[in-house]
């Protein structure tokens, strides 16, 4: 099962911040057995929408070359804990600093106006000991932070639109 924890960005400036949305349904599969008959959206799958929407600014700051993965959550604090179906958090994520071998950002999410959760987190660059280990299936990545919206809503540190690496001559 895949976890895709944002349904679209809706703010992305490359290597600066990123801000997505995602709406909690009744739907998804995980609320079908956690707390059965009062579905709670767990911590942990709010603080996987953190860290795509993180991770995602940051792997295309180092423009896709790097294999980004969270590392470490400095600190985290939750003010809500009950997001239920109909909810509708803003995951916002601010590079602090995206450096060769690793990279963290602040981090929050909001429901509404209402403060979820704050903090940051951190991000390793995977070493060349990891060239062979695959992340996505080639075309995967791409085809992903096309379906968020990224190059839709994205631009560069100068301010111009985003331009697709796939369709780049």
């Amino acid at each position: 099962m895949n976890w895709y924890w944002i349904d679209r960005f809706t703010l992305f400036e490359s290597g600066k911040r990123a801000q997505a949305v995602k709406a909690i349904t009744r739907s998804e599969g995980h609320l079908r057995d956690h707390f059965r008959f009062h579905p709670i959206a767990p911590a942990s799958l709010i603080i996987e929408g953190l860290a795509q929407t993180a991770g995602l600014m940051i792997n295309e700051a180092t423009r896709f070359e790097k294999k980004v993965v969270l590392g470490k959550i400095p600190n985290l604090t939750f003010y809500v804990t009950e997001i239920v179906p109909g909810d509708v958090l803003t995951y916002d994520a601010v590079a602090e600093f995206i450096e060769e071998d690793g990279s963290q950002a602040q981090v929050s999410v909001h429901r509404g106006k209402e403060l979820v959760a704050e903090g940051s987190l951190f991000f390793a660059h995977l070493g060349s000991q990891f060239d062979s280990k695959k992340q996505f299936a080639e075309g995967d990545l791409q085809d992903l932070v096309r379906a968020y919206g990224m190059y839709d809503v994205g631009v560069d540190s100068n301010g111009a639109p985003l331009k697709d690496p796939s369709f780049e001559s």
